[in-house]
């Protein structure tokens, strides 16, 4: 008969849990992984309870001190202060979690989103929310939408979305993308999920970015910017035009425009948007420039100008696309 578990290490593995479950929730497979956990020991629930308790009541002191030069903890129950790192990895969690959940209410952590915003290939939403606010769902985004008397948060799980933010000094606006925040208050911007990062531009007003665990080096991007934060690097504010921001944002109107763009680029960009795809026969085409402004839903349009453009070949079929030198 195998050792029972002791209650300190499951709290300890329910701690990994949850950090974990901040990178990687949107994964079905990571949160089928968890829910076997949870079933393997009937203790691991109101462990992993208490540490996800502990993890958001840090993560909202986060967001409410995001910019402050106050070092990074909460206090908890009796005066006693923790920070996220000491509590979920130095052995205290349990105790912290205890003192955070004395008086709250019983909540479930599997509790579904007020909203859950989902767009397929091609489309692009215009979705009005409940605070007032106003989003653009770009193509195959996927949104949770959870608003809260203090805080109001969107978790961005693939995609990108441009939001119209309802001024409200005492409800945050958080877009969440893995361990990437941005804060909001009144303003307007777009947050993009990319494999090699998440790129946030601000078309109104000022919006401050960080990573959870980083929140010293919280950046102020203004309108007409935008931030660009690589996995596991710092956020890196990059100077912009509104023209160069106002192409890369022209998806909301349902097109898309080149503008010295290589036509590996606009492919790229082309098929996200399309199941019939777009295909480059060589690399040498790939890399020519082009200049256009093309709806994203007609591919085939943007075939023909490309092989005009470059003199090059398009044929098109019912399924693909291809594009290739004369």
């Amino acid at each position: 008969m195998s050792e029972r578990e002791t209650a300190h290490a499951i709290n300890e593995r329910a701690a990994a849990w949850v950090a974990r479950m901040d990178r990687e929730g949107h994964d079905p497979a990571v949160r089928a992984e968890l829910k076997a956990w949870l079933a393997g020991d009937d203790r691991r629930r109101g462990a992993y309870f208490r540490a996800k308790v502990a993890w958001n009541m840090l993560d909202r002191a986060s967001v409410l001190r995001a910019g402050q030069p106050q070092s990074y903890e909460v206090a908890a129950a009796g005066g006693a202060w923790f920070s996220r790192r000491r509590v979920l990895w130095g052995g205290g969690v349990a105790a912290a979690a205890a003192a955070l959940v004395v008086g709250l209410p019983n909540l479930d952590f599997f509790a579904a989103p007020d909203q859950k915003i989902q767009t397929a290939i091609g489309e692009i939403r215009r979705v009005p929310l409940s605070d007032g606010s106003f989003a653009a769902v770009n193509t195959q985004t996927a949104l949770d939408v959870t608003m809260k008397p203090e805080v109001r948060r969107i978790a961005l799980k693939e995609g990108e979305a441009w939001f119209q933010v309802a001024k409200n000094r005492e409800r945050p606006f958080i877009v969440e993308v893995g361990d990437v925040r941005v804060r909001a208050v009144g303003t307007a911007f777009s947050v993009r999920r990319e494999a090699d990062g998440v790129d946030v531009q601000v078309t109104e007003g000022v919006v401050e970015v960080w990573r959870v665990g980083d929140e010293k080096n919280v950046q102020r991007v203004s309108a007409g910017a935008r931030a660009f934060v690589a996995p596991d690097k710092a956020v890196v504010s990059v100077p912009a035009i509104s023209e160069e921001i106002d192409k890369a944002l022209a998806w909301r109107t349902g097109q898309l425009v080149f503008d010295g763009d290589t036509v590996a680029e606009a492919v790229a960009e082309f098929n996200r948007y399309n199941v019939r795809t777009i295909e480059l026969s060589d690399a040498a085409l790939g890399r020519k420039k082009m200049i256009g402004r093309f709806r994203t839903n007609e591919p085939d349009a943007f075939a023909r100008a490309v092989a005009n453009l470059t003199d090059s070949r398009a044929e098109i079929t019912a399924d693909r696309i291809i594009l290739s030198s004369n």
